[in-house]
């Protein structure tokens, strides 16, 4: 009997819901889920029968979560509270060691506190892009890009690749592909120094191999459920070879990594950028930069604009290399 009984609460414990939070709205509705983020006017709440689901904010009466986080509100700095309480009807109760009644009008973000000393987190996005013409010429082009990234601790491991592919009339004519992997480590809650490595094949450039190393400090502005901001600088020692001769050099560089989540978690506004400064005469700079949106369909898949520009400059002279992708992808 007592085994029984054992197994029944055992049972019932593993069956019982994991989703803490609640949301009332006017119309007399409720939800439960958990809450993900609050932002431009949008609830993100992820429900265990509908999945993520985005809340007019205007529209919830009062709530209660029992998982720290993180507010803004009109006039004020962040405030940190360890749980909410429902309220009376457009209210909210604030606890952190003492008790605040809000009126919800007044929040307009909230996200999960994400501290720097925390679990293994992973994400990552894969973006394919595939253009077949057949004009006068037949010709197919396809582009594969993605990056993932994992982070526990003080440790961040990020691992980037694009493979690009393009024939014309049965004949090669673009053939590349390039990855690159930088380890982090945190010294502080912003402050970090970052190594990188890079390898770049081109069998349709002068210099079909390209290596770089390099190394230096970088800054986290913020990095949580919105999204994130980091800049880098490092020195990096270079290598490109050729069937004519390799050619070694140093360059200054300097980087950016930017995302953010708009309407509440379904647009994705993303930008990476690398500005090359090498140590030579003959180059001004070498600027690799992306510009792009994603539209989240569902938890994993994603409709995608990106804009890339690269550009030289050099010799009074600029070259530009402009794309506009429109693809498909999965994000986790």
């Amino acid at each position: 009997m007592l085994l029984r009984s054992l197994c029944a609460v055992f049972s019932f414990v593993l069956c019982a819901p994991i989703w803490a939070d609640t949301v009332w709205l006017n119309n007399g509705d409720r939800l439960s889920g958990e809450i993900i983020l609050l932002d431009g006017g949008k609830l993100a709440l992820k429900t265990q029968y509908a999945g993520r689901v985005l809340i007019d904010w205007k529209d919830i009466d009062t709530l209660s979560s029992e998982k720290p986080l993180v507010l803004k509100r009109d006039g004020l700095d962040s405030q940190h509270s360890r749980s909410l309480k429902a309220a009376g009807k457009g209210m909210v109760r604030l606890e952190n060691g003492k008790r605040e009644t809000v009126p919800l009008a007044s929040i307009r973000q909230m996200v999960p506190p994400r501290p720097l000393l925390k679990d293994r987190v992973w994400e990552g996005n894969l973006d394919a892009k595939l253009d077949m013409e057949r004009n006068e010429d037949t010709k197919d082009e396809w582009k594969l890009k993605g990056d993932t990234r994992v982070e526990y601790g003080r440790w961040r491991h990020v691992l980037s690749g694009q493979l690009e592919k393009e024939t014309k009339n049965s004949a090669r004519t673009e053939d590349n592909w390039e990855l690159e992997y930088d380890l982090d480590r945190f010294f502080t809650e912003h402050w970090f120094v970052r190594g990188s490595y890079d390898q770049d094949n081109d069998d349709f450039a002068f210099f079909e191999r390209q290596r770089s190393y390099g190394v230096g400090p970088g800054y986290r502005f913020w990095d949580n459920e919105l999204g994130r901001f980091d800049l880098i600088a490092q020195f990096t020692r270079f290598q490109l070879e050729s069937d004519a001769g390799n050619l070694d050099f140093n360059a200054h560089s300097f980087e950016w990594d930017f995302k953010r989540l708009i309407w509440g978690t379904r647009f994705e506004l993303y930008s990476k950028a690398q500005l090359q400064v090498p140590q030579m005469e003959e180059v001004d700079y070498v600027l690799d930069s992306e510009f792009g949106l994603r539209y989240r369909l569902n938890d994993w898949a994603r409709l995608s604009l990106l804009y890339e520009l690269d550009q030289l400059r050099g010799l009074g002279q600029t070259n530009s290399d402009r794309h506009y992708l429109i693809g498909v992808g999965i994000g986790w």
